[in-house]
C-alpha cells in the first residue's frame, strides 16, 4: 500500500529563507513540530495552502518520536483520517497492515516522509517570543533562535495560526484565556477532577517519611511535600507528574551501558528502598512498566508509587520562561537517568532487581544527537485552553453529546499523581485517577477555537479547552493528530471564505474530513460496524458487549442456535478492495469462525483461526485480512460471520474494505 520507509533529511530552513519569501503573509503558520504539528502542517500543505512549521528543537513527531512507543489508544475507531494513515505506515515498516508498538526512528522517518510529501518548509531551533494582534485578529508572530536568543529575530505574517505545542505558548501570548492544574469537582459538576488519594501507584500504609525513621524532627525524605494535603475534590494549580517514556535496550550488540550520570543524589531514591521494604518486588515491572517494542527495545513508563515520575517538580513548567522549562527538564534529566543507575547499581538495591536492570542499556541507533537518551520531556499537561466549548467529565460519560464532532476520545480519564504528602504519619501520593470504560465520544469543534471575543484566526488542537479529568482522556498523541488534522482543514477553509476560524460550516469541514480523510482525494476506506444499522443484518441470539472491541460496541454469540451477522458495504466507486474483519480477543474464543464473503456474483468462504490473532499494544484486537475482492457499486456483496459448528464464542465486530492501489 506505501512504498518502503526511509529516513529523509530536512535541510534547515533559515530565517533570510523565509523572510525573502515574505513579501507577502503566507496562509498558515503551525508552531510546534510535535505528531500534531506534522500531520497540521501537511494537511494545510495538501490543502494547496501556503505554510510553515516552526520547531523549537531539531526533532519532528513530539512523544510519538520521543519513545512513546506504545500507543495509548483506548479504541482504534477513533484513530482516523491520517493519525490512521500514520500508524498504517508503521504497520507496512514491520510488514504488517498497521501496527501501534514501533521504535522512535521509525515513527521520525514516517513524520520526515508526511514533510517531503507535503513540501513543508520546516525552521528549526525556533521559539516565540511575541504575538502581535489587531483587535481580536493575530497580525504576526515574532520568532527567536532557541540556540542564540540574541541572533536577529523574524517575523512571521500569516492568515491562520495553529498552536501545536504541548504548552500552549501561541495561544497564551496570543492573550487566550486558559487555565492550569485542576478544577474543582464543583465547577463542572465532575466526581474525579480535584485532590484525589487513591489506590493506583500508591505506597502501602506504613512506609515512613522522615530522614530518620519515627522522627519527624529529622525532616521529610526528598520529593516529599510538606502541604498539608486539601479537601478532596478542590481545585489547585499543581500540575500532574512528567517522565521520560524510556526507550531501552537489552540487545548487547546495540546496548549503551547505564553509567553514573551528572548530579546523581542517591538520597532522591530512599523512598524507593522503603517501598520495597514494604512490598518487594519479583521483577522489575514491580518500579517500572517496560512495554516491549520491536527489535528488543523498549516504551518504559512509571509503575507503582515511587518511579520514573518525578512527583511534584513540574508546577512552574507551564508558566515558566524557557529558562525556567530548561532547568525543570534538565532536572527530570537528571532523576530520571540517576534513577535507572540506583536500580541497577546500588547495593541496598534487591540484587535480583539490580541484575536485571544491569541487562538493559541505551540503544546505539537512538537520539544519536542526543546522547542516546530522548531529548523530549513527556509533558503530560500544561496549559488548557479555556475556549468556545470546554469539553469536561459530562463528555465522557456521553451524558453530554455535542454536534460539531472533528475528532473522538476513548481513553481512561487518566492523571497521573500530582504531589507526594504525609498523611497520618505516612507517604501517600495524591492525584492519580484511572477512571476506566470509556466508549468513543465526540470531541467539538469549539474545543479547539478561542471565544470569538479573543482570537479569529488561531486553533488549538493540543491544549485544547477541556476540564482537567477531560484532558487526561483526550491528550492522546492518536487523538492529536486527528484534530490538528481538522484544525488544518478549518483554517483552509476559513481562509477561502474569508472567515473567522468560529464562523466555518461545521458540516462542510465534518464532510471534508469524512469525504477526503488522507487530503489527496484517494478513495476513503468503507467500514462497517455492528452498531451501523443500516449495514448490517443479524439472525439468531448475539449479545451487545460495550468494553472491547473496535466502535461503540461488538456482538457474541453464545447461544450455539444459527445465527449470522451479515455486513453490507455501499460501495460508491466499483473496483478492488482489502477485506478485513476486526477480531477482538475474548474468553473461551471459537477456535475458527467461518467467514462469507459475496462480491456481488459469487461466494468465497474464508476460515479465521484464533492463533492468527495476535494483539499486539494497547488494542482489544486486529484486522484479519480475508484477501482482495472485485465489488460492484451500490450495496450488492456483503461479508458474513457465521456461528456455525463453533467451539467457543463467536465474535462480530466491524468490517473494512479498502480500496486497493
Amino acid at each position: 500500500m506505501y512504498r518502503t520507509i526511509a529516513l529523509v533529511y530536512i535541510a534547515l530552513i533559515s530565517f533570510s529563507e523565509i523572510a525573502n519569501a515574505q513579501t507577502k503573509p503566507i496562509d498558515i503558520c503551525v508552531y510546534g513540530g510535535t505528531s500534531a504539528g506534522v500531520i497540521a502542517a501537511y494537511t494545510a500543505a495538501k490543502m494547496n495552502k501556503s505554510v510553515v512549521l516552526i520547531e523549537p528543537g531539531t526533532r519532528l513527531g513530539g512523544l510519538s518520536t520521543g519513545g512513546l512507543g506504545y500507543t495509548d489508544i483506548g479504541n482504534k475507531y477513533v484513530v482516523t483520517g491520517l493519525a490512521r494513515d500514520f500508524y498504517r505506515r508503521i504497520g507496512q515498516h514491520y510488514g504488517k497492515f498497521e501496527q501501534w508498538t514501533f521504535e522512535p526512528k521509525v515513527a521520525e522517518a514516517i513524520f520526515l516522509g508526511y514533510i517531503k510529501r507535503g513540501n513543508v518548509k520546516v525552521i528549526y531551533n525556533t521559539r516565540l517570543r511575541k504575538v502581535t494582534k489587531a483587535g481580536k485578529h493575530i497580525t504576526s508572530a515574532v520568532f527567536e533562535n532557541s540556540i542564540n536568543p540574541l541572533a536577529k529575530t523574524q517575523t512571521i505574517r500569516a492568515s491562520q495560526f495553529i498552536d501545536c505545542t504541548y504548552e500552549g505558548d501561541l495561544m497564551a501570548k496570543a492573550g487566550v484565556s486558559y487555565t492550569t492544574g485542576r478544577e474543582a469537582n464543583s465547577q463542572y459538576n465532575e466526581t474525579v477532577n480535584g485532590v484525589q488519594v487513591r489506590e493506583g501507584h500508591q505506597f502501602p500504609d506504613g512506609v515512613d517519611p522522615y530522614k530518620i525513621e519515627g522522627k519527624p524532627e529529622s525532616g521529610l525524605l526528598w520529593g516529599i511535600s510538606p502541604e498539608t494535603m486539601a479537601p478532596y475534590g478542590s481545585g489547585d494549580k499543581k500540575i500532574q507528574s512528567y517522565n521520560f517514556r524510556l526507550c531501552l535496550t537489552n540487545d548487547p550488540a546495540n546496548r549503551i551501558d547505564i553509567t553514573k550520570p551528572d548530579n546523581y543524589d542517591p538520597s532522591k531514591y530512599e523512598l524507593l528502598l522503603r517501598y520495597l521494604k514494604k512490598k518487594p518486588a519479583k521483577d522489575l515491572y514491580g518500579v517500572m512498566k517496560p512495554d516491549m517494542m520491536p527489535n528488543h527495545k523498549t516504551d518504559i513508563n512509571n509503575n507503582g508509587p515511587f518511579s520514573t515520575d518525578m512527583i511534584g517538580m513540574n508546577y512552574a513548567y507551564p508558566d515558566g520562561d524557557y529558562k525556567t522549562r530548561e532547568a525543570i527538564t534538565k532536572a527530570h534529566t537528571d532523576y530520571t537517568k540517576g534513577f535507572l543507575y540506583f536500580v541497577g547499581h546500588d547495593e541496598r538495591m534487591p540484587q535480583h532487581l539490580r541484575e536485571q536492570m544491569l541487562k538493559w542499556g541505551y540503544p546505539k541507533d537512538e537520539y544519536t544527537q542526543f546522547g542516546n537518551f530522548s531529548p523530549q520531556m513527556y509533558v503530560r499537561e500544561a496549559r488548557r485552553m479555556v475556549g468556545a466549548y470546554v469539553m469536561t467529565e459530562a463528555n465522557c460519560l456521553h451524558k453530554e453529546v455535542v454536534d460539531d464532532k472533528v475528532g473522538m476520545g476513548a481513553y481512561n480519564m487518566d492523571s497521573h499523581n500530582t504531589q507526594r504528602v504525609v498523611v497520618n504519619g505516612m507517604v501517600k501520593n495524591e492525584g492519580d485517577v484511572q477512571l476506566r470504560g470509556i466508549s468513543p465520544y465526540g470531541i467539538a469543534y469549539r474545543s479547539i477555537t478561542p471565544k470569538a471575543t479573543e482570537c479569529d484566526n488561531l486553533l488549538v488542537p493540543v491544549c485544547l479547552s477541556a476540564s482537567h479529568m477531560a484532558y487526561g482522556s483526550i491528550r492522546m498523541e492518536p487523538v492529536f493528530m486527528v484534530l490538528a488534522q481538522s484544525a488544518a482543514v478549518a483554517a483552509s477553509q476559513a481562509i477561502d471564505k474569508r472567515q473567522g476560524v468560529q464562523q466555518i460550516d461545521i458540516k462542510l469541514l465534518q464532510a471534508e474530513l469524512k469525504n477526503n480523510p488522507l487530503v489527496d482525494h484517494s478513495i476513503p476506506e468503507i467500514l462497517v460496524d455492528n452498531d451501523d444499522k443500516e449495514g448490517v443484518v443479524k439472525t439468531g441470539q448475539w449479545k451487545r458487549e460495550t468494553i472491547g472491541g473496535y466502535g461503540p460496541s461488538f456482538l457474541i454469540d453464545t447461544a450455539k442456535t444459527p445465527g449470522d451477522i451479515k455486513f453490507i458495504p455501499n460501495v460508491r466507486t466499483a473496483g478492488k478492495y482489502h477485506v478485513y474483519v476486526y477480531v477482538p480477543k475474548v474468553g473461551k474464543g471459537a477456535t475458527i469462525t467461518q467467514v462469507q464473503i459475496f462480491d456481488g456474483h459469487a461466494t468465497s468462504t474464508k476460515a479465521i483461526n484464533k492463533k492468527d490473532v495476535q494483539v499486539m499494544g494497547q488494542t482489544s484486537g486486529e484486522w484479519i485480512s480475508l484477501g482482495v475482492s472485485q465489488l460492484p457499486a451500490g450495496k450488492q456483496s456483503y461479508v458474513q460471520i457465521s456461528n456455525q459448528g463453533s467451539d467457543g464464542v463467536i465474535v462480530a465486530d466491524a468490517v473494512l474494505f479498502v480500496a486497493a492501489e
